[in-house]
């Protein structure tokens, strides 16, 4: 079997809804370590980036409004990447099918998901699909410092005149 990294988003409705311990305490179930993890806000940017595979579909908008929080008045979400044999299978078993109402009721989505009036599928987890898709992932929302092995090639660089945010 093949170590392999898979990215999980909980969505901002998973974080208003306090499930974070709920599918934090599923997703163990994996046995697979954790070696990203970061509470975050998301730009537009950022969520057209990782919507970018469905850039000309009739929903983009609202999957962009969605996962920065614009439909639930609370734009955090909690990135984690997950690490170890099959771990994209294990994941996206444990997640359940994309369609809220499709998927297993044992599974994430099954049990905290739900279509809205709109047809928009609320369904609480992000899942990498595939190898290539989970590193093209990971990459947009981790940088390699902020995950506990080296994953992924990575090359030291100096920016200047970088503007940075720092404590007070």
């Amino acid at each position: 079997m093949k170590k392999q990294a898979t990215l999980v988003i909980i969505k901002p409705d998973g974080l208003k809804k306090s499930l974070t311990g709920n599918i934090l305490t599923r997703l163990s179930e994996s046995k697979l370590k954790i070696i990203g993890s970061k509470i975050m806000k998301v730009s537009y940017s950022l969520a057209g980036k990782h919507y970018t595979h469905l850039k000309d579909k009739p929903f983009f908008e609202e999957l962009v409004k969605y996962i920065t929080g614009e439909l639930h008045g609370d734009n955090r979400v909690m990135a984690l990447v997950y690490w170890g044999e099959s771990a994209i299978e294990k994941v996206r078993k444990l997640a359940g099918a994309t369609n809220p109402e499709e998927a297993q009721p044992t599974t994430i989505r099954g049990q905290y998901g739900r279509i809205l009036t709109s047809g928009l599928f609320e369904n609480v987890i992000h899942a990498s699909s595939s190898e290539d898709e989970s590193e093209r992932e990971i990459k947009l929302w981790f940088s390699p410092d902020e995950i506990a092995i080296d994953l992924y090639p990575a090359k030291e660089t100096t920016v200047k005149q970088c503007k940075e945010r720092v404590w007070k």
